[in-house]
């Protein structure tokens, strides 16, 4: 951490880097591809196609991260990357918050969690992970617009950012229909897609089969180093959810401290590959993190969590992303020690 920069941790000079070459990536393939009909080949847009859209998930990773931890002392710089972001993502960043910050960390797998694994109830467990994106969106937005409608009226400032956000998206994407609308699906949308799926996916691998009740066993980590050089140590889901506020550059000495001595070893892996390869390809079961059979809950209905939530409630000081009560107050925490001597 250094006081004489913008930045509040300097590992988040590679968050910028990531973010600008999305952009780069992204608005070179659409400009070549308008203006350059030579190029429109299977060989070249393929490959760019797919790259953008590995560009436009890593920018989802850091929209989860700057929710929890924004990145900047001011406020108001934070608010100002999230527009960024928001383009880079395809989505509001505010609109993040609801389903992830309140619903998911505070309610995780219950009633209240409107991702909760159990929803995908396939019997053919690869299906489970293709389709949980589609499954839970729509619960997902549905509770957006209640925390909208709340926000409007109870914290006007997240909902003004939260508006500006969306319009912004909105105005930037379908006009890029109208300049060109092959370029604008390959290049900026398709990728905007794949970015949500892969964000949302993730709850399957991370917490299907996990014990919830359990202080160590919630969550499945993944300690590769390709993995989470890229995806800023976002492998480190135990300890994420363990200290959600906690920046993600701390996350491997705080999970080799609190969590790896005492999680069970099915929940701490080396490669994210082998592990998807096992679990969804051969032998594909579903199954508990111990290794015995996973049996569904019976179905529930989600439980309204908005109505209940009290956004002035201290507990949520720190869940509103930019609009966070104050951002560098999160450094007065007992996290200092820990974060001074890291960096």
């Amino acid at each position: 951490m250094s006081s004489a920069s913008i930045l509040r941790y300097k590992a988040d000079y590679r968050t910028l880097v990531f973010v600008a070459l999305y952009y780069i990536v992204a608005y070179a393939g659409f400009f070549l591809y308008w203006q350059y009909p030579e190029l429109r080949t299977w060989s070249i847009v393929t490959p760019w196609v797919l790259l953008t859209a590995f560009m436009s998930f890593s920018s989802a990773v850091i929209v989860h991260n700057t929710i929890h931890a924004p990145m900047f002392h001011k406020k108001s710089h934070n608010k100002w990357f999230q527009f960024v972001l928001s383009l880079a993502y395809g989505y509001s960043v505010s609109a993040y918050v609801p389903g992830h910050n309140f619903s998911h960390h505070k309610e995780t797998q219950s009633a209240k969690d409107n991702m909760r694994t159990s929803k995908a109830r396939f019997k053919w467990h690869l299906l489970n992970q293709l389709f949980f994106f589609f499954i839970v969106t729509p619960d997902l937005i549905k509770a957006e617009k209640n925390f909208v409608a709340k926000m409007k009226n109870e914290k006007r400032e997240w909902y003004n950012q939260w508006r500006a956000e969306m319009i912004l998206v909105n105005v930037v994407r379908i006009g890029l229909l109208f300049v060109n609308l092959p370029a604008a699906v390959l290049f900026i949308w398709g990728p905007h897609i794949y970015a949500a799926w892969g964000i949302v996916s993730t709850n399957v691998w991370q917490h299907d089969g996990c014990d919830i009740e359990d202080k160590y066993n919630h969550s499945r980590s993944f300690h590769g180093g390709l993995l989470n050089f890229f995806l800023f140590n976002n492998g480190y889901h135990g300890a994420h959810h363990d200290r959600p506020s906690l920046h993600w550059s701390l996350l491997p000495a705080y999970h080799e401290k609190n969590i790896a001595p005492y999680i069970h070893p099915n929940l701490d892996q080396g490669s994210m590959i082998k592990y998807l390869i096992t679990a969804y390809i051969y032998p594909g079961k579903r199954l508990n993190y111990d290794g015995s059979p996973y049996v569904l809950a019976p179905k529930v209905a989600d439980v309204d969590w908005v109505a209940e939530l009290g956004v002035d409630d201290q507990a949520h000081k720190y869940d509103f992303g930019a609009e966070a009560s104050s951002i560098d107050d999160i450094l007065s925490t007992t996290d200092i020690k820990e974060t001074s001597e890291v960096l």
